[in-house]
């Protein structure tokens, strides 16, 4: 259990879950099962956690970590993008609450041979399914090494600037259409010079590969997507009164959180110059931090893979709260 992480926010999370003894609660990204303990651990004796992850390696530490609470604890191999058909194996459809910690995990990033960092020498990857799908057979996303191989230069400065807001994209993306001529780049390592190179020094304070790890395996991995369609099936299956807390680590992931919570919360969607509300929209969610949370200095201190952390947290609307706040935007 030496590989046991932090979680990050972790009582900010339960103050805004507030798990309860008779709740049900989905972990969508489970890692390493430090969120899920603390929300079992809480909703005693009785509440039970559901939780998902794409890692199958992951989940079998988490699994250890979480054997106290197995009898109220169920752990699945897969997308959180997918959590409702998944749940329907346990005949669940609605839920009190959801946590989704995105990003990658520190056992992703400290084991060389998955490719996340360029801190450590291991094959250029990134799949956070490990290089075989959630059947242990199928391929289902390419590995990082085929993108940087084998797209087209304009496709490269996209991901680059899409994913990663990166200002060099360009020189970038000419560097590894010129290295990869002379010979394949298939390390981590070999991946993070050939970026060093194109950035001119001292034009970051951070490593000058950090944004373009990032795009890749953004794009390898189709988090943003699955950011999309996770919120939506997430809060469908809450309960009235029921909790979403999501978790950022960069500022592409916090602004789909932060629209998304806005346009549920919102009586009215309609274009700012619509002179009558026409939408017949209803608000669907409160929001419940005005703005992002972010760890204190003494978490930062502890855990410094949380200081670009970001939680903002919802709750699903009653019904009667619902028509109240529909009747008050006509009015």
């Amino acid at each position: 259990m030496d590989r046991v992480h932090l979680p990050v926010l972790s009582d900010e999370v339960l103050d805004f879950l507030k798990p309860q003894s008779d709740g049900i609660y989905v972990d969508g990204t489970v890692g390493l099962g430090g969120h899920s303990y603390a929300i079992l651990n809480a909703s005693a004796p009785n509440g039970c956690v559901i939780g998902i992850d794409l890692d199958a390696e992951a989940l079998a530490i988490a699994k250890e970590r979480l054997h106290p609470f197995e009898d109220r604890c169920r752990l699945i191999n897969g997308n959180f993008a997918e959590m409702y058909v998944l749940l329907q194996d346990y005949s669940i459809n609605a839920v009190d609450g959801v946590l989704l910690d995105l990003g990658v995990s520190s056992l992703q990033l400290d084991t060389p041979n998955r490719g996340f960092s360029f801190n450590h020498t291991g094959p250029l990857d990134m799949r956070m399914q490990g290089k075989h799908g959630l059947d242990g057979k199928q391929e289902v996303a390419p590995a990082a090494m085929h993108v940087v191989n084998d797209s087209p230069m304009d496709t490269l400065v996209d991901i680059f600037k899409r994913y990663g807001e990166e200002r060099f994209a360009k020189r970038i993306a000419a560097r590894i259409v010129e290295a990869r001529q002379k010979m394949q780049i298939t390390t981590t390592t070999q991946f993070a010079d050939i970026v060093k190179s194109a950035v001119p020094q001292r034009a970051s304070k951070i490593h000058p590969a950090t944004r373009v790890f990032q795009a890749l395996r953004i794009h390898v991995n189709r988090e943003l997507e699955n950011l999309e369609a996770g919120l939506d099936v997430a809060i469908s299956l809450l309960k009235p009164g029921g909790c979403l807390c999501v978790i950022t680590f960069h500022s592409l992931e916090d602004r789909i959180v932060k629209r998304r919570f806005q346009t549920c919360a919102s009586a009215c969607i309609c274009p700012p110059k619509t002179p009558v509300c026409i939408c017949e929209h209803k608000p669907s969610l409160q929001i419940l931090t005005k703005r992002p949370m972010v760890p204190d200095a003494s978490e930062v201190l502890r855990n410094r893979r949380a200081r670009s952390a970001k939680l903002r947290a919802a709750r699903k609307l009653q019904s009667e709260i619902i028509k109240k706040n529909t009747i008050d935007s006509h009015n």
